[in-house]
């Protein structure tokens, strides 16, 4: 049986056991629940002027677009890349209306083990209890943590593209409007919604870096590829089938952790916890390397990404994603992966020379040709200028020529083959 025969049928295996599971939720077992939303945790690079890294007393107020909506949703909090217990005091979900507020009368308290308050231990998460808040496919909705003691370590996500609300004191949770005191644009302690199960639903991860993450895509907008891929979704007969959720992170790399702590830990560390533990997965879009092929011998301001040393082969970037095929396709699960697009032009110092460019055309090229992934997104033919393969096409990119620009995200969602969630 070949690679392929072999992924189809871990795939059917895996979809046969979802369903077995969800015609336990018919017969009045436990409920089972898929993602909807999730934001990879970071740890936090030390800031005396950011608000949200220095939170004693306060409520912080942040806002989430899910995919699929559901009767009921959960929250995932997340300590896991923290080095100390972290004390919330209380949390509620409503109806967002605007960073500050939320609809009046959709507040809901959100317990954990129908307790207001949790410790939670470093390095681990907390699922909270079902809350009576339905939700609409693809609505806002604001969660709201207060921290009743001083904050003495972070876990977050730096590029929530949603300015987050952080309150002068006190608890706030069930305010309509909380009293701003400080705005961010990153999130803390939030990593997943999720919502009820139901026959033929499935999730699909967009897992890499900032080019997932949706960096320089206009905030408060949703137009990174994750997030178009799914209005594409819906706009099909079997929309309401597909979540889509977004496991990027900013300057992530799959073989190395980054030089700064809120880059991540290498692809390879996390791919487990941001990926194949997500419930519902299904699917898995491989966007990711092209900081492992670029860090090496570059400099941001005065400070290098990596060692020239530190330069990685072929071999070694395609391993890593024969590691990451190997361990989604023991639980069942699809990898689709992602050609890796052009970096000319790229205004980091020593991000972008001829030898990273062969690197990048030899890792493509195995990619497309090996049969290694289940399918296939040629995200490098879609973006490149064709008169100047190199670079990406200049009205497709934003000022720092690496990152796509809103339309950009738009083309790349654009170029996947809906067939391939099936």
């Amino acid at each position: 049986m070949g690679l392929f025969s072999r992924a189809n049928a871990l795939h059917k295996t895996a979809s046969v056991l979802f369903l077995l599971l969800l015609s336990h939720v018919a017969m009045g077992q436990r409920p089972v629940w898929i993602a909807t939303w999730t934001a990879s945790p970071e740890a936090a690079d030390a800031d005396p002027d950011d608000a949200l890294l220095n939170l004693n007393d306060q409520t912080v107020r942040e806002r989430v677009r899910v995919t699929l909506g559901g009767r009921q949703i959960r929250i995932r909090l997340s300590n896991e890349c923290s080095s100390a217990p972290v004390l919330v005091g209380r949390v509620s979900v409503g109806t967002a209306r605007s960073p500050a507020g939320v609809v009046s009368g959709s507040p809901r308290r959100v317990t954990f083990g129908k307790k207001d308050t949790i410790l939670i231990p470093p390095g681990a998460p907390a699922l909270s209890d079902p809350v009576d808040l339905p939700v609409t496919d693809g609505s806002e909705i604001a969660i709201s943590l207060y921290f009743p003691k001083r904050v003495t370590s972070v876990t977050g996500h730096s590029l929530a593209l949603r300015r987050a609300v952080i309150s002068k004191h006190g608890d706030q949770t069930q305010d309509i409007a909380i009293e701003s005191g400080n705005e961010s644009d990153g999130s803390v302690f939030l990593s997943e919604v999720l919502v009820p199960a139901e026959a033929k639903r499935r999730v699909i991860v967009a897992f890499g870096d900032s080019i997932v993450d949706g960096d320089k895509s206009t905030p408060e907008t949703d137009h990174n590829w994750p997030s178009d891929l799914f209005r594409r979704l819906q706009e099909t007969h079997q929309g309401s089938h597909f979540a889509v959720v977004n496991a990027g992170i900013a300057g992530n790399r799959m073989l190395s952790n980054g030089p700064f702590t809120s880059l991540g830990v290498a692809g390879l560390a996390r791919f487990d916890r941001d990926a194949i533990s997500v419930p519902g997965v299904a699917y898995i879009v491989v966007l990711q390397g092209i900081n492992d092929i670029s860090f090496p011998g570059a400099m941001l301001g005065n400070s290098p990404l990596a060692s020239e040393a530190d330069a990685p082969t072929v071999e070694e970037i395609t391993g890593g994603y024969q590691q990451m095929i190997a361990r989604a396709h023991a639980r069942g699960i699809r990898v689709i992966g992602c050609t890796i697009m052009p970096t000319e032009g790229v205004t980091i110092a020593g991000y972008h020379t001829e030898v990273k460019e062969h690197l990048r055309q030899a890792i493509n090229h195995w990619i497309r040709t090996s049969k290694a992934f289940d399918d296939l997104i040629d995200f490098d033919a879609v973006m490149r200028d064709p008169d100047h393969p190199s670079r990406l096409l200049p009205r497709l990119a934003s000022e720092d020529h690496l990152h796509p620009n809103d339309d950009g995200y738009q083309r790349m969602a654009s170029a996947i083959d809906l067939s391939l969630f099936r």
